[in-house]
Order: C-alpha cells, then structure tokens, then sequence
C-alpha cells in the first residue's frame, strides 16, 4: 500500500559511464586531456555528497505530501501559490533583497546557517549607481 509520499532513503548517485577517454595501451590520455581531468572522471561522487545537495528540496516534497494526506490538496496549493507571489514581487534592482516572507513560508526563518553569519550587509562590498541599474533593469541603456 503506498500513500505516494517520496522515499526517505537517499538515491544513489553517479555517472554511469565515466567517460574516460583511453589511449592505445588503455590508460587515459593525460597528456592530452590533463592530469586534473583524468582524476576527476576516475573519482567516484561520494553517495551523501547528491544527498546533501538535494536534502532542502526532498524535505521540502516530503512536508508537502504529509500536508496533503493530512490536510487535503488545498494546503500545499496554497503554499505553493503564495511562494509564487512572493517571488514575483519585485523590488528597485539596487536595493539588496533579503527574502524575509519566503524564509517564513519556508520554515527557513527558524534555521542559522553560514549564509546568515558571513554573508551580512556589512561584509558586501557595492558601488553601483542607482540610475544606471533602473535604467538597465528597464532595457533603456
């Protein structure tokens, strides 16, 4: 019996044909592709590393499908249509966005990640000119 929710274990990841381009005795070709190319066809991807990357998006999945058995389909609808609006809201292109209403529809608000301590306004160097950043924004330039 399957209530269609997405499965909790992690997918294995990696290529399926590594693409190594041999030479005449079978090894590859470093002198032509390069010593970095080579190992890095040769390296395995670690499995956690595609878990890891695409962990926010299967959370993600999953609370939506446990809210719609819970709550029927209306409530996913309604978070993904106010996630809708609130990307397409604009702002002035000079101005920094900080996403503080898609943070608190996501749940994001409650977590403290690197972004949040070494990426602050302080730290951000700009020096752009208000006008010329409106007027490419309106293709006038």
């Amino acid at each position: 019996m399957s209530f269609g929710l997405p499965s909790l274990k992690p997918k294995g990841y990696g290529p399926e044909n590594l693409g190594i381009s041999e030479g005449f005795l079978g090894v590859p070709e470093v002198m032509v592709h390069g010593a970095k190319g080579a190992r890095a066809a040769v390296e395995p991807v670690h499995p956690l590393q595609h878990a890891l990357a695409t962990a926010t998006r299967h959370q993600n999945q999953l609370n939506m499908a446990i809210l719609r058995s819970t709550q029927g389909l209306h409530a996913p609808l309604r978070i993904a249509m106010e996630l809708k609006a609130v990307n397409q809201t604009g702002h002035l292109p000079f101005l920094p966005s900080t996403n503080v209403l898609r943070d608190s529809l996501t749940g994001r608000d409650l977590e403290i990640g690197f972004e949040d301590i070494f990426n602050t306004g302080e730290f951000r160097e700009q020096l752009i000119q208000p006008h010329a950043m409106v007027e490419k924004k309106l293709n006038l330039i």
